[in-house]
């Protein structure tokens, strides 16, 4: 079948429309909930849903993150765990889903088998946060990604001939980290967004959406002028780390994401 990825970025694009990425800590607070979670950002519209595959020295990630890794390792999330409920998840939804992760668990559980797994579970899409693209290049196993979209990363730092090897890699789309660090809400956006999408621009074809701080209804829709998708990670995760144990989870989640969701639609 089509990969979801590529079905949703051209059904936005034919419709002129924005994308919304949810990121979620697979997981967190335990896995029925998170899915339940993941179940309700996609009958609010949410375009593709990010699950952060949880490990237990995620160095990309900031305090909200890390804490939600943590307390889905301490729930007793394991990748095999984690396919056989996005295999349940997959019975009822077809929202696009990409995982988030490490190079530790993917080698851990076998990079090819991951891979195989991932994709026969339902999985579209495999971003590896530390797994350079020249790395990759030197291992046959590193190629062995099956129907998977291999997501690449670009920073505000990649200079421009880095950036150009990186694109030549990516499949499904790129995802720029809109500002140096940790991932974490933001109080404000980073001044060069629009600059470093035009820059990225030139040298794909792929969509482009911009992550990291963005936590607001208005930051999401500004960011959205110049992305075709926006992503909103840390902003979610904290309300469930705020809310996880409490019955309201999924109201307050709907309540607190239908702004950014709407804000971003409506660019």
């Amino acid at each position: 079948m089509p990969n979801r990825l590529d079905t949703t970025f051209a059904e936005l694009r034919a419709q002129s429309r924005k994308g919304f990425i949810a990121y979620l800590t697979a997981g967190d607070p335990d896995l029925p909930r998170s899915f339940a979670v993941a179940r309700c950002l996609a009958d609010l519209g949410v375009d593709i849903i990010e699950l952060g595959v949880p490990f237990s020295d995620p160095l990309a990630d900031g305090p909200t993150n890390q804490a939600a890794a943590q307390r889905a390792l301490e729930a007793g999330t394991t990748v095999s765990k984690l396919f056989a409920a996005i295999r349940e998840f997959r019975a009822e939804c077809q929202v696009p889903l990409v995982l988030f992760t490490y190079l530790n668990p993917v080698f851990t559980y076998g990079f090819e088998r991951f891979h195989a797994d991932a994709a026969a579970a339902g999985v579209d899409g495999v971003l590896i946060l530390d797994l350079p693209p020249e790395e990759e290049a030197l291992s046959q196993e590193f190629s062995e990604r099956h129907s998977l979209r291999s997501i690449r990363l670009i920073a505000p730092t990649t200079p421009v001939e880095r950036m150009e090897q990186i694109c030549r890699r990516a499949e499904g789309f790129i995802y720029y980290v809109s500002r140096e660090g940790v991932t974490g809400e933001q109080s404000q956006l980073s001044n060069t967004i629009a600059t470093q999408v035009a820059e990225i621009r030139r040298h794909t074809q792929l969509p482009i959406a911009v992550g990291f701080g963005i936590s607001t209804p208005e930051q999401a829709a500004e960011v959205a002028q110049n992305a075709d998708a926006v992503v909103v990670g840390s902003a979610i995760v904290r309300q469930i780390g705020r809310l996880g144990n409490q019955p309201n989870l999924i109201l307050a989640l709907e309540s607190f994401t239908r702004p950014l969701v709407e804000a971003v639609k409506s660019v």
